[in-house]
């Protein structure tokens, strides 16, 4: 890939903010030092998917967005926690994205909402998702390149995967995520791709 194209996927960003001392101090903790990418990938992965509480699955608060928020108070929705494992990847100088899904809400249908993944690229297998969202019930999101196994797979007309991988999170995700101050809040004002033009 383009040498230019891939350094959008390494900077560090509002909201990617992996300069922050409590991201730094996670990463060393991680001890990733001397790892193969898939290595790292799969251990940041991990860490964010069970450590970080999904805020609509644990009723919690507050509403994070910027990754050393979501580090902070160990919650965020699917975009927050995928903003997390950006800034890590990017931190240990894995490029890294984010992507999106449109999904049904409940799973029947319309109402439809914008569900939040990343996309790193690993050096044996090129550009390769990732749901960090975090396992339950149902939803079972594991590293296993080149295979991937996401949280959700598309079973109804109105959902898709979309091809785009944004260096920075959609601005549609961040208006829901600064403006509404509660779980259920969000979770009642969800992003939807008819919104926004992708």
């Amino acid at each position: 890939m383009d040498l230019k194209i891939m350094l959008k996927y390494l900077k560090c960003s509002k909201y990617i903010d992996f300069k922050e001392s409590a991201v730094q101090r996670l990463l060393e903790s991680l001890e990733l030092s001397g790892l193969e990418d898939e290595h790292v990938a799969k251990k940041c992965f991990e860490w964010v998917r069970d450590n970080i509480r999904h805020s609509s699955d644990y009723k919690m608060n507050p509403v994070t967005c910027k990754a050393s928020d979501v580090l902070q108070h160990r919650t965020g929705y699917c975009f927050a926690k995928s903003h997390l494992l950006v800034a890590l990847l990017r931190a240990s100088e894995i490029p890294a994205g984010l992507c999106y899904q449109r999904l049904s809400l409940e799973g029947d249908g319309a109402p439809f909402c914008l569900h939040g993944l990343v996309a790193v690229y690993l050096k044996k297998h090129g550009w390769y998702r990732i749901d960090p969202r975090g396992n339950k019930t149902g939803v079972d999101a594991q590293f296993n390149p080149p295979i991937e196994q996401l949280a959700f797979t598309l079973s109804l007309k109105g959902e898709a995967d979309l091809p785009e991988i944004w260096a920075d999170p959609h601005p549609l995700v961040v208006q829901v995520l600064e403006t509404y101050k509660t779980y259920d809040a969000v979770y009642e004002n969800l992003p939807d791709i008819e919104l926004v033009s992708f």
